[in-house]
Parts: structure tokens; sequence; C-alpha cells
């Protein structure tokens, strides 16, 4: 009887021999951007995967980001199948930090739409816009000029109105708005400057809002404190000091992303914040909200060269931004078991309006804290104060029903 033939597999070392020392490299730059050690281990491990793919095709290190490209069909899927191509993806990113692949050279806004980039430039100078607000815009706009093309003398009414139409057909009435504003903003730019004709803007199609008919989503006191009771233990200091913000002070999400340290006045015990159209204003920081900020960075922040207070928790570790800040807000609802029709961080600021209004503050200082620009948007709140309206709400006037 013959002895069965025992297959050895390769160890990942020896298929990664091709691509040392890089990989050890590729290990440190791992562990600095806080990657665990199993972690690690796992990224080696799919890079070897990935690595016999590319070498059996004649890829050479050189030519890795096209391996990089052509693998992508390859390596697609769900999770899994696609790991490796994740894997391969930082491996590049590595590669090209310590320039050992030069650096991957995307066209700008300028080489490839430069009315756009003229119009980011004027609604930033002009108009302060903020560039989380034209990068929004600028998706619409992009569909836009390669919609109807380059030349704005050439759009007629007809294709402005059929633009707009079918680029919010998929969409609801919130996402259909943003749609048309951006698409209005960009016209009475072109208007200003000259470059369309006068009136193109008006058509743009409205989509019906009915003002003051919303009633805004909020939470009662209860409901909040099971919700910062849902972010207590060391793990989640983070999430408690972000709560904080929202739930107090009213921050919008973007706000709360975007604080530095230079934006904490402790001395004062005020913070700084740069809102909307750029204005910078001043709102008072706490005992609460100083003591829950403290906490997060002497306990839980991880150690990475920047200003900005709040971080991801895994790796790579870089600075949140506002979709991770009402991901933090779902989450902290879900764990708290609230059920509410609104998930995200703007629900919080809904809330810290609504509580000011019912401890007896004025519609006047409960916009000043939220920092509209006009009483009629902070009038919206009156609605939500359901002792106060029943105190002005007349009898009915008409018959009683039999």
């Amino acid at each position: 009887m013959t002895k069965p033939k025992r297959w050895h597999r390769r160890s990942v070392e020896t298929r990664l021999v091709w691509l040392q020392p890089h990989v050890d490299g590729f290990r440190h730059w791992l562990e600095r951007q806080h990657y665990s050690p199993a972690t690690i281990t796992e990224l080696v491990r799919l890079l070897a995967v990935w690595g016999d793919w590319v070498r059996e095709r004649g890829f050479d290190l050189e030519m890795l980001p096209a391996g990089l490209a052509a693998s992508a069909p390859v390596f697609r899927g769900g999770r899994t199948p696609r790991a490796p191509q994740g894997a391969a993806k930082l491996f590049v990113v590595y590669l090209r930090e310590s320039a050992e692949l030069p650096c991957e050279r995307r066209p700008t806004l300028e080489e490839t739409w430069p009315t756009l980039a003229a119009f980011r430039r004027w609604m930033r100078e002009e108009r302060g816009i903020a560039d989380s607000t034209l990068d929004l815009y600028q998706r619409v706009l992009i569909d836009l000029v390669s919609s109807l093309g380059a030349d704005p003398t050439a759009y007629t009414a007809a294709a402005i109105r059929g633009f707009v139409l079918e680029r919010a057909r998929p969409h609801g009435r919130g996402r259909a708005q943003g749609i048309a504003v951006a698409t209005r903003a960009y016209l009475r730019y072109l208007i200003a400057t000259e470059e369309c004709p006068v009136g193109r803007d008006r058509a743009v199609p409205g989509f019906a809002r009915w003002k003051l008919a919303p009633t805004p989503g909020f939470l009662g006191q209860d409901e909040l404190d099971r919700l910062l009771a849902a972010c207590d233990g060391e793990e989640r200091l983070r999430d408690r000091a972000v709560i904080l913000l929202l739930a107090r002070l009213g921050l919008r999400a973007s706000e709360v992303a975007d604080l530095t340290f230079d934006d904490i006045d402790w001395k004062d015990g005020r913070i700084a914040l740069a809102g909307k159209m750029r204005r910078r204003e001043h709102l008072p920081l706490t005992q609460e909200i100083g003591e829950a900020i403290l906490a997060y960075m002497e306990r839980e922040r991880p150690r990475l060269a920047t200003m900005r207070v709040f971080l991801t928790q895994a790796a790579p570790i870089r600075p949140i931004g506002r979709i991770a800040v009402k991901c933090i807000v779902r989450r902290a609802l879900d764990r708290a078991g609230i059920e509410s029709a609104q998930r995200g961080s703007h629900l919080l600021r809904h809330s810290a309006a609504t509580a000011m209004l019912r401890g007896g503050a004025s519609l006047a200082g409960v916009g000043a804290v939220l920092r509209h620009r006009s009483p009629s948007i902070t009038v919206i709140y009156a609605k939500v104060d359901m002792s106060l309206l029943t105190e002005i709400a007349q009898p009915w006037g008409g018959r009683l029903p039999c």
C-alpha cells in the first residue's frame, strides 16, 4: 500500500519573498496606523493571496498599481471575497507613501471641470459657503455639465427643467430640493458672471414644502437620560462627549466633527464655532461637557498628531467626519432601545431646542443658541410646547357635533 502524498502549503513568508523588504515595512506602517497585531497578521496573509495572483500574471513591483486595477473584477463580492483586494490597496498606499512607487496623480477639478472650479471659488469667497456644502453641490453639478454641456449659453429652460426632474426622480422630497438648490445656485453664479442669460434660474422647478408644516422630532428628558446611560463606560467616553455636545448645546454634526483644541477656551469656559456662512460664534462650555471632553482626551483618545478633538476608534485612526457623528447617535439610540422616526444627530439638536423652550427660554434665546440666521427658522419649535399651545388655543367656533 502506497503512503498518501502529503501536500505542504507554502507559508505566508515564502509566498511574499518577492515583495521583501517591503512587507516588513508594511507591518511597521500598519502598527503606526494603530492596527492590532491580529489584524496585521490577517492583512499580511491576505496580501499573500493577492500577491500570488498578480505574480502569476506577470506583474512586478513597479506594476503593482496596474495589478491592483486588474484584480478588482476577480476579488469582488461580499466581505470575504474582496478582502485580499483591500489588503492590496493598503499595501499600494504604503509603497506610495514610502516613495517606492510614484504618487498617484488625479486630475484636479480645475483641469477636469474649470467652470465648476471657478464656481467653488466664487461661492467660497463671495458667499462664505463651506466646502462640505460645495461638495454636495458638486455631485449634482458634474451631472449637470455632463448632461447639458460646458457652454452655459446653450442651456435652455426646457433642458434645465428636464435635468432637475430626471435627476430628482429616484429621490425623496428632501433630496430633490437639494438638487434644485444646487442647480439654482450654479445658474445664479453664471448669471452674475454674465455667462448665462438672465432668468435661467427661474427654470429650475420647485418642490412643494409647506412652511412650518412638519413638527420637529425630539427626545424627552427620560429618553435623553437613557441615551447618556447607553454611553457609560471607559470604551464609550468619546460617544458620551459627542452626545452631550449635540444634546446640550444643539451643535450640528459637522461642527462636532470639526471641533479642534484651539476652539476650546478652557480659561473662559466657552467653545468657538464656525457655523454656516463661516460666522465665528461662541457657546458656553458647561462643566458637564468639559468633564466629558477631558475624560475622553485623558483616557480614551488615541495619540495622533492632529488638532481635531474626536478621532475614530478603529484603524486607520483619523479624525471623524459628520457621517461618523450621525452613526454614533444612531448606535447610541439602538443601545438605549429608543424608537424614533428620526435617527440622526439633528434629533438631538431639536431636543436641545425643545428642552430650552420648556425650561422657560424665549424663542429668541433658543435661536441665539442654535445660531439661526432668521427668527422664522426658530419659530417652528413653538409647535412642540403643547402646554403653552393649549393656553393660547381658541375655542372651536363651529357647531358642536350631534
